[in-house]
């Protein structure tokens, strides 16, 4: 019976050493927020998903859109957490904590809300891509956080270098990041 009883105990510690082991687990996986993105009119426009990397110093953040106009588009990060149609004005200006001017093709820096390229929108209207950044994170709290802000899609691409906006043109998608 004491056998039996002792052998419940290890049994039952294995279980929480288990369950902590879990627990220090999860903790330790990358972040992951996926945001669905609307355009003016409210229909679906896709999502961006954003994912820390293992080693903490990038973001991976890939763009899968739908319902956008064939052609390149801009896709930035905006200050305020806000997607209201039809023009989407109330997202803001683009994030920029360190108040550097607009492109990544800027001498003098860019803004943490220029993404390092455009998204091609076929003739079926959708579009992808895919890049990492060292300059966003999903950290709560940091400067640098996207959390918080919006996503927004424009009508046209990006210069990557003209400031404030890059010649992106007006708003036509946008998506809250929490």
């Amino acid at each position: 019976m004491r056998n039996v009883r002792v052998l419940g105990m290890l049994a039952a510690a294995g279980l929480i050493s288990a369950a902590m082991a879990g627990v220090a687990d999860a903790k330790a996986k990358p972040g992951k927020v996926v945001v669905h993105l609307k355009t003016s009119k409210g229909e679906d426009a896709g999502t961006a998903t954003f994912q820390e990397m293992k080693d903490g110093k990038e973001l991976s953040i890939k763009l899968n859109l739908k319902n956008i106009p064939f052609g390149e588009h801009a896709v930035h990060i905006h200050q305020t957490p806000t997607c209201d149609a039809p023009d989407f004005e109330g997202a803001g200006g683009h994030f920029n904590p360190d108040a550097k001017q607009h492109g990544t093709m800027n001498p003098m820096g860019h803004h943490n809300g220029d993404l390092p390229q455009n998204v091609s929108v076929g003739e079926n209207h959708m579009g992808e891509a895919s890049f990492k950044v060292d300059y966003l994170s999903l950290n709560e709290g940091a400067a640098n956080s996207v959390v918080g802000h919006s996503i927004v899609v424009h009508e046209k691409a990006d210069d990557m270098k003209t400031d404030p906006t890059g010649n992106a043109g007006n708003r036509i998608a946008c998506g809250v990041i929490q």
